[in-house]
């Protein structure tokens, strides 16, 4: 990783989505890595607009940009938009519905 980038607008690259994960409209993520620390990952994500569910990974991360609602399975949710910080734990099952675009930087453990 360079010693500064704009996380604004740091090119991200697609990201595979398995069709039954896609829940509604046609989502796209994607991300991009900017460095590692040991066994911790630091990088941008993104998720364009329709409902997606994912098993998430030991993270925190804060909202750049967007708004969306994370529905987890023990029926809990939270909305994102810019500002948010969120801590989601390993194995956790969620549920993405996203209205306007998503952008996030994260910190993730390997």
């Amino acid at each position: 990783m360079d010693r500064c980038v704009d996380a604004h607008g740091v090119e991200v690259d697609p990201l595979p989505m398995a069709e039954h994960d896609i829940l509604a409209g046609r989502p796209v993520a994607a991300a991009k890595t900017l460095g590692e620390f040991g066994d911790t990952e630091v990088g941008v994500w993104t998720l364009t607009a329709g409902a997606v569910r994912d098993v998430e990974a030991d993270e925190i991360f804060v909202v750049l940009a967007g708004d969306a609602t994370v529905r987890f399975e023990t029926g809990e949710s939270i909305e994102l938009a810019p500002g948010v910080v969120v801590r989601l734990h390993a194995g956790e099952r969620t549920e993405w519905t996203v209205r306007s675009p998503l952008r996030k930087v994260y910190v993730a453990a390997g």
